[in-house]
């Protein structure tokens, strides 16, 4: 079994002298106090926590499951469909990589149609995006110096920005109208819609002259492409996950949207390709909605069990565990936990995302228990008016899962 296997993953420096490897086979010098006794206590103990009074008037879910021993841990309204919050994105995380793979890159592309005499270029020069949003104002001068070293010193014609990657919504379905959300766009820049303006300042300014109009249209057969700017999938995901970036997130929704379909892309269509693999790792897919990838909508609807399940597939898959778990914000150091679990054991050791949205608090992750077995975790609490009771719980949660 797969999630048996030693699994190694590189993390990044750290200031602190935190684990480099997640090991699910537990180490030969695990204290005595191991299978049955372990899990009789932690079960006990977790079931003591149920008792707060915060459950008396908010609804909570929360499954463990043990790695090492390929068994549940503990389960309580695991069942329960609720709202996810960012905590969705872990979904968003695993589906892209198990659809895309570890060598996907997000691409933007410069191309032209025309002829060039000399040194102008008299025709129309495309701006294809791709929804990277990475991509900054460095970018867009590699881009502008690209086009002039391809010897190109005059465009007389069109700018023209291709935005057919996607669909014209620039929010996502369920969010909040009042809200000012970033829009969801193919071409960004310094994550604005302000690609296309913003190159031909940097053309401008690596002197190559303009006598333009710019439109929207679609990349026509028969271009030339000029340069093209790839970033990795792991170099998405790791602020994607770190710092719960909902613009990221929806990026990465679209990619497995655009892989699922040869039209544009559409919400739907990730939905449909999640809903497929939620069906793959043996669960029924239509108790769950992924209306949005971040967790932002008040459509999209998941429960503790299928959070566990993608997290078990991961750690089942050892390519996607190396780029999936040094992604996650590790407790008292980093990301969204960077002020959470701040003293030992949970310090340093679990790693998750957390998800916060009015009235819905969660936290799902991994963590190494105090019997040597590497644990899956996800917690969800709705129905609050303070977020920081339903924090409270969960570090509680991880308290009684570590010690």
């Amino acid at each position: 079994m797969a999630s048996r296997q030693l699994l190694t993953i590189l993390l990044l420096a750290s200031t602190l002298s935190l684990p480099a490897q997640l090991i699910i086979d537990a180490p030969a010098d695990a204290p005595a106090s191991t299978g049955e006794e372990w899990l009789a206590g932690t079960r006990g103990r977790l079931e003591r926590l149920l008792n707060d009074p915060l459950l008396t008037t908010t609804q909570a879910a929360v499954m463990v499951y043990d790695l090492n021993a390929g068994q549940q841990v503990f389960a309580y309204n695991e069942q329960q469909r609720m709202w996810p919050a960012q905590s969705l994105q872990l979904v968003t995380a695993v589906s892209a990589l198990d659809m895309l793979g570890a060598d996907y890159g997000f691409h933007t592309s410069i191309s032209y149609r025309g002829r060039i005499e000399g040194d102008i270029l008299r025709g129309e020069l495309y701006c294809v995006g791709g929804f990277d949003p990475t991509l900054t104002r460095d970018n867009l001068r590699a881009m502008a110096d690209s086009i002039r070293r391809f010897g190109i010193r005059r465009i007389e014609g069109m700018v023209v920005a291709d935005v057919s990657m996607k669909d014209t919504l620039s929010l996502g379905n369920g969010w909040c109208w009042d809200i000012p959300y970033e829009r969801l766009t193919p071409l960004l820049v310094d994550r604005k819609n302000e690609f296309v303006g913003r190159l031909a300042r940097e053309m401008l300014n690596c002197g190559i002259e303009l006598d333009v109009t710019y439109a929207h249209g679609k990349l026509p057969q028969g271009c030339t492409e000029i340069c093209r700017h790839r970033t990795p999938i792991g170099e998405v995901l790791k602020p994607m996950l770190k710092k719960a970036d909902c613009l990221y997130a929806e990026a990465m929704f679209y990619q497995i949207a655009k892989a699922n379909t040869m039209k544009e892309a559409k919400a739907a269509d990730a939905s449909r390709a999640i809903k497929r693999l939620v069906g793959r790792l043996g669960l029924d897919n239509t108790n769950y909605t992924f209306a949005d990838g971040s967790g932002i909508s008040l459509y999209s609807y998941v429960t503790a069990e299928l959070m566990v399940r993608f997290l078990r597939h991961a750690a089942d898959n050892q390519w996607m565990l190396n780029l999936l778990y040094p992604s996650l914000p590790i407790a008292g150091v980093d990301g969204t936990l960077r002020g959470r679990l701040t003293s030992r054991p949970c310090r340093g050791n679990v790693h998750a995302v957390a998800g916060g949205s009015p009235g819905v608090s969660t936290l799902t992750g991994y963590c190494r228990a105090s019997n040597g077995h590497t644990l899956c975790f996800a917690i969800i609490n709705q129905g609050l008016t303070q977020l920081g009771e339903a924090e409270t719980f969960q570090d509680r949660v991880c308290q009684v899962l570590c010690r």
